[in-house]
């Protein structure tokens, strides 16, 4: 029997990227032949992250944006990206449609799973009658809630846990606005009714379950959980073995892991104040002199930096 290929393309943000690796190697497990594509930039970022039992299975492909002058081959990812530059790569990200197809033409991939903010890419699939399907990267909850507000903006959303204060909802509305104006007619639509889809999305219904069927209820999709996005340990990583040593000296619920995206690098001053703010608790009960906080405020500080913390 012949292998199945399935090309992925996720979109050139890593948050994005990382939730579509780890699809990757879940299919490669399963005998499937990846090829993965994304910019130079962005596949030098990941090399690492693939360990070598998948070199053969998951194949990386360099997808070349149109050379732009104020977008350089470095800014062809949302990585260091300057604000004022996403809507720049956008466009060159559409721009490169022509070597994307050009792509499917040379691998001929059984199947392509997409990134759902790049709905263009299924119809330059099918222009290569090869079948597509959206991969949605957040959790159901969010984008159930999302997608009734775009869907059912008049009926308010069940679960109450879920909201957006009032100027969230404001800029939210603002960005639809902006989005519907910058749309091409060739992009697609996410909320075109029609034929059954199945759709990929990186949650579990062990925990998600009513938010994943509120999403059926939204659309003519049929869901398919392929788990969360969260990177599978590799036990033999140094760094890794390094931080779960370090983890089994610290007291049952003694530690706080504190995440701010995937593509947010914090200042040393910005390090400072996170430390400064997460022992303040334990120094007011156990360190009530000035200098034994500064001293403990830099041992949290040195640690952070030298990736044993947090």
């Amino acid at each position: 029997m012949a292998t199945l290929k399935v090309l992925m393309f996720p979109f050139l943000a890593y948050g994005h990227i990382s939730p579509f690796l780890n699809v990757a190697k879940k299919l490669a497990d399963r005998g499937f032949l990846i090829y993965f594509i994304s910019t130079p930039i962005n596949l030098k970022s990941i090399i690492k992250k693939i360990p070598e039992k998948y070199a053969d299975s998951i194949q990386l492909i360099e997808l070349h944006l149109p050379e732009l002058p104020e977008l350089p081959p470095h800014y062809h990812t949302t990585n260091g990206l300057p604000p004022n530059l996403n809507h720049i790569l956008q466009k060159a990200l559409k721009m490169s449609k022509p070597n994307f197809s050009k792509i499917l033409e040379n691998l001929k991939p059984d199947l392509v799973i997409y990134d759902v903010l790049q709905q263009w890419a299924e119809r330059v699939a099918n222009e290569h009658n090869i079948p597509a399907v959206k991969l949605i990267t957040s959790a159901a909850s969010v984008f159930s809630y999302f997608f009734n507000i775009l869907r059912k903006p008049e009926v308010e959303f069940p679960f109450p846990a879920i909201y957006l204060r009032k100027i969230e909802q404001v800029r939210l509305s603002e960005m639809v606005a902006k989005s519907n104006n910058e749309k091409e007619p060739d992009d697609g639509d996410l909320l075109v009714d029609g034929n059954m889809q199945i759709v990929l999305m990186s949650t579990s219904r062990t925990i998600e379950a009513k938010y994943i069927d509120y999403c059926l209820e939204l659309s003519n999709w049929k869901v398919v959980p392929v788990g969360p996005p969260v990177q599978d340990p590799i036990t033999n990583d140094a760094d890794d073995m390094d931080l779960m040593d370090w983890l089994g000296t610290k007291d049952e619920n003694s530690t706080v892991f504190v995440s701010f995206g995937s593509e947010y690098f914090l200042s040393k001053e910005d390090m400072e104040e996170v430390a400064f703010g997460l022992e303040l608790k334990d120094i007011k009960e156990c360190y009530p002199t000035k200098n034994k906080k500064t001293h403990i405020r830099r041992e949290l500080l040195d640690e952070y930096q030298n990736g044993k913390c947090c």
